[in-house]
């Protein structure tokens, strides 16, 4: 057996040329043509380097498919992201409204997902999601991928309705001892509440601390002695004192012990920088360091610390900013 160029002849050229290079040989029965053998294995080298540049290279924008959960986004509120990219990744990561956030991978719906937020202050707008995916290569050095996604972000709608509260004059005016206690639990909170832990530890909805009616919500305006503070960052529950506080999702106890205006201060850290905090306890029935599940009873409800009256006040943050844990509790997560 042996091999001839194919029929079609590439144009004139030196015998060295790309071109003579490319033609193609046939087989044909007879002697083997060795020069025809080394073009036919030229081309072939050519044709493998080619698939697996192509076979690594960026994936065309229209096969990435990236969600946002809720659909309408505002500032104030959690936002889940969900992402199917065009090719199997060894892990995905984003950025944000200048933050960093680590997806992780849904078996079931083969998707990649984030949970991120949206801090108050943040003006209405268009905002870009960058993704950046490490790709899976069994034999060969993996890749970066690289996505960009615009979402809208508009107002949200806060109450604007000032309820006017009374508390004790040392919350409001507070002398040089107390004043020193104040900078002490803010230093406490500004090392603790900013954290941000590598892996997730919820799992599944964020649920209510207590079943009952709820008492002021977040963003609205509140006013102290006659003295307007900064909106309300937490959801209020109507519950009397001794009322058991349960966690909203599974978590490691951050912080348990007493603040100046928090009282006794629960901080669950839930991964990734996402944390809930319950306020104004009555008694502690974690540690700090404890791992807890959905459900768990974290303390009593009370009155402890900047409080009108028996209440629970819940909060919650995403890396350093403040969200509204009702649209939190609202999103169907996996």
């Amino acid at each position: 057996m042996a091999w001839k160029r194919s029929s079609v002849r590439s144009r004139p050229g030196p015998p060295n040329s790309l071109q003579h290079d490319l033609a193609v040989p046939e087989c044909y029965a007879g002697k083997v043509n060795w020069r025809a053998t080394t073009h036919c294995l030229r081309v072939a080298l050519l044709f493998l380097l080619w698939t697996f540049f192509f076979a690594v290279a960026p994936a065309s924008a229209s096969n990435w498919i990236v969600r946002a959960q809720p659909a309408r986004l505002v500032n104030g509120g959690p936002v889940l992201f969900q992402v199917k990219p065009p090719q199997r990744l060894k892990s995905l990561s984003g950025s944000w409204l200048g933050h960093d956030i680590s997806f992780s991978f849904d078996t079931k719906s083969k998707t990649w997902y984030a949970l991120a937020g949206v801090s108050l202050e943040t003006a209405p707008g268009s905002y870009s999601l960058d993704l950046t995916g490490e790709t899976e290569a069994a034999k060969s050095v993996s890749q970066k991928i690289t996505f960009t996604r615009k979402f809208a972000v508009a107002r949200g709608k806060y109450p604007k309705i000032e309820v006017k509260l009374s508390v004790e004059g040392k919350f409001t005016e507070p002398n040089p001892e107390q004043q020193k206690q104040i900078a002490e639990g803010q230093e406490i909170k500004k090392d603790y509440l900013n954290r941000v832990s590598p892996e997730r530890e919820w799992s599944g909805p964020f649920t209510a601390p207590a079943d009952a009616a709820i008492s002021d919500v977040f963003g609205s305006q509140r006013i102290f002695n006659g003295k307007t503070s900064s909106p309300h960052m937490g959801l209020d529950f109507r519950v009397p004192s001794g009322t058991p506080v349960a966690a909203m999702n599974d978590g490691t106890v951050l912080l348990a012990r007493p603040l100046y205006f928090e009282g006794n201060f629960v901080v669950l850290d839930h991964g990734q920088g996402l944390l809930t905090m319950y306020l104004h306890l009555s008694e502690f029935k974690v540690k700090e360091g404890d791992r807890v599940k959905r459900g768990q009873i974290l303390g009593l409800s009370g009155g402890t610390g900047r409080a009108t009256g028996p209440h629970l006040h819940v909060g919650v943050r995403w890396q350093g900013i403040s969200l509204d844990p009702a649209s939190l509790m609202r999103l169907r997560l996996p």
